[in-house]
């Protein structure tokens, strides 16, 4: 798991939704959805309550960028991964 992939929550209010990781830890993930939490606002989840939900990454150099396009991004980009596992 690195910066800007795309994991599943498997526990807690956020189970079964997909995010995108913004920042890693020893043992924790910040997460983003760009809609409820933005990357000013992310989400800290332990690792073992994640599991990798595609190989697709996104561009850890658009994660850098303003925060509104940032969560505008990654809104179209979930979107897209969502609409390819359906």
């Amino acid at each position: 798991m690195e910066r800007g992939s795309v994991v599943l929550a498997t526990a807690g209010k956020e189970r079964n939704q997909i995010f995108v990781v913004l920042k890693l830890d020893k043992d924790r993930v910040w997460l983003v959805d760009g809609k409820r939490l933005k990357k000013n606002n992310p989400k800290k989840k332990n690792l073992k309550h994640l599991k990798m939900f595609t190989n697709s990454k996104m561009d850890a150099q658009i994660l850098d960028d303003d925060n509104e396009r940032v969560n505008c991004a990654i809104r179209k980009f979930l979107k897209q991964i969502r609409s390819e596992h359906v």
